[in-house]
């Protein structure tokens, strides 16, 4: 197969940076279309029109779509996102998929009926293509939430010529979240009891989303290559490490990129000074300007920073267990975020007990975000499990150096750093023990303590380092057509 053929791809996801986000979800959607248009492919996304969307689209057309025993309304709407190709910007149309009754929400998720919803948006996100007169060589499915796409293509339009060698690639952002519901789902899906097998939809006596992906997508990927190992593995396979272990020959590792328009220290509008490494000297001015903002002593001690969804997840057990020690020494954190009540009450404790060293914003502010990034000098990320993680990608582009725990993306994109070799871009450790978090932490502060030189050369190679979608983006599409040539081959084997 012609690997320089300028593919069609349909890009489908729940949430798309800037429309809807609740996580790295959204800003790979947001990113990597635009990477893949960049390089010559027609790329299309497809997402909910969820109440809150708000930017200007225009309504293409609507159709019935059948869910269960009933037929709802899908109006498909269309805006875009810019590709930046070569001196010119290229549109990147986004396909809004509109019910009011399933989408005309508050939030995204978690609502009762979260399954019907989900169906609904598969069958809707299949259906509308003919009226685009869009053939996608690939349709790119993102999660759980469009885990039915691969079953439903395969087992229901595979019959109709217009559906037949449209593949299918699955990319798993997070196993933990599988979208499991009860058994009579199946018929929102328009499938019989013989899908509630084993070999199937069934998980532990539920139907899975995401295993009807795994099981019918022709090939899939998760966000790193340790991930894609990590997971069939009990320790870390949510239960369906059996089900990767079979499927592991069409299983991929690529790691996530970051939109480096988004994300550029030279040209960010939220930071105070703006800075490259050939001006690493202006980095300090971000951290003033942040300590001054979070209400601390400005000073050159060394400040860390954490910017993560508060949950047991992101490792911060850990993190509790070592503060007491971890604030003995002479330094500054800050933490946004929010989550389990848990860590959002100990870290507003811990800024109140030590309220020269210790600052917390709980809740989300996107410019405060960017101002840690930029302001900080290190790094914390010292996850349990971590499928990617996008925030030590930001910290290494805007020169704050990261402290992690070797596991998924953190062990594919940071590599220990050795003061005599002056190898390695962050501090890394491996076992799960608050002491080794610990020392990981003191082994920063001893480098940035140490010749001035030293720190200054690490925060410029992270500035150096190359963590966009260039890469990445060649590796989806070597995927791609992995899964093309794949469909094809079951098309004439059948």
């Amino acid at each position: 197969m012609d690997q320089e053929k300028k593919l069609k791809i349909l890009f489908v996801s729940s949430e798309v940076s800037p429309f809807a986000k609740t996580g790295g979800l959204a800003d790979v959607a947001g990113s990597l279309p635009l990477a893949l248009v960049e390089m010559g492919h027609d790329v299309r996304i497809a997402m909910p029109k969820y109440k809150f969307v708000d930017c200007p689209m225009e309504t293409r057309f609507d159709f019935p779509v059948l869910i269960a025993d009933r037929k709802e309304t899908a109006i498909i709407r269309e805006s875009h996102l810019e590709a930046k190709v070569g001196d010119f910007y290229q549109k990147v149309p986004v396909y809004f998929v509109d019910n009011y009754q399933y989408f005309d929400r508050d939030s995204l998720y978690c609502f009762f009926d979260e399954a019907e919803r989900f169906a609904f948006f598969c069958r809707a996100v299949i259906e509308m293509l003919p009226g685009l007169d869009f053939k996608p060589d690939v349709i790119h499915c993102n999660d759980w939430q469009t885990g039915p796409i691969s079953v439903l293509l395969k087992e229901q339009y595979a019959i109709i010529p217009f559906y037949q060698n449209i593949a299918t690639l699955l990319t798993v952002h997070n196993l933990h979240y599988q979208g499991n519901y009860p058994k009579d789902c199946l018929e929102l899906l328009g499938l019989t009891e013989e899908y509630f097998h084993p070999d199937k939809l069934e998980f532990f006596g539920e139907v899975s989303y995401l295993k009807a992906g795994l099981v019918y997508a022709d090939i899939i990927n998760t966000v790193s290559k340790t991930y894609a190992q990590e997971i069939q593995t009990p320790e870390y396979g949510e239960r369906m490490d059996g089900l990767m272990r079979k499927r592991s020959h069409d299983l991929y590792g690529i790691v996530n990129g970051i939109h480096y328009c988004e994300f550029d220290p030279l040209t960010d509008s939220c930071i105070m000074t703006n800075f490259d490494h050939q001006s690493v000297e202006k980095k300090k001015e971000n951290k003033y300007a942040l300590q001054k903002t979070m209400h601390l002593p400005v000073g050159d001690m060394p400040m860390v920073g954490l910017v993560s969804r508060l949950v047991d997840q992101k490792g911060l057990d850990l993190l509790e267990e070592i503060f007491g020690e971890f604030v003995k020494n002479d330094v500054q954190f800050v933490v946004l975020g929010s989550g389990d009540k848990r860590y959002e009450n100990f870290f507003k404790d811990m800024a109140k007990r030590h309220p020269e060293k210790v600052a917390a914003y709980i809740g989300f502010n996107a410019p405060l975000a960017q101002q840690i990034y930029a302001g900080c000098d290190m790094f914390l990320m010292p996850s349990r499990f971590e499928p990617c993680g996008l925030g030590q990608l930001i910290s290494l582009r805007y020169g704050t150096i990261p402290i992690v725990r070797a596991t998924g993306g953190l062990a594919d994109t940071v590599t220990n750093y050795d003061p005599v070799t002056k190898k390695g871009n962050g501090f890394v450790f491996k076992a799960y023990i608050a002491g080794n978090l610990l020392n990981a932490i003191q082994r920063a502060l001893s480098v940035y303590g140490g010749e001035t030189d030293q720190w200054t050369d690490l925060v410029r190679g992270a500035l150096q380092s190359d963590i966009s979608w260039s890469v990445s983006a060649k590796e989806y599409i070597k995927l791609y057509h992995i899964a093309m040539k794949k469909k094809m081959k079951m098309i004439r084997s059948a």
